[in-house]
């Protein structure tokens, strides 16, 4: 889910930068990887479809 969460803020644009933090180094490791997940338009139309998160700003 971090990974899919971190490529959803890469899909936003180059103006948009994810800046994770990370106590553990596997994290770090899986964090990157999130570079790698390439998010199809579909995919992206399926999170925006998503309801808000309980406690969002909106």
């Amino acid at each position: 889910a971090a990974q899919v969460a971190l490529a959803w803020v890469l899909a936003q644009g180059r103006h948009v930068v994810p800046v994770p933090g990370t106590k553990r180094e596997r994290w770090v490791t899986q964090n990157a990887g999130a570079a790698r997940l390439r998010l199809t338009e579909r995919d992206l139309a399926e999170l925006r479809g998503l309801p808000p998160a309980q406690g969002s700003w909106e």
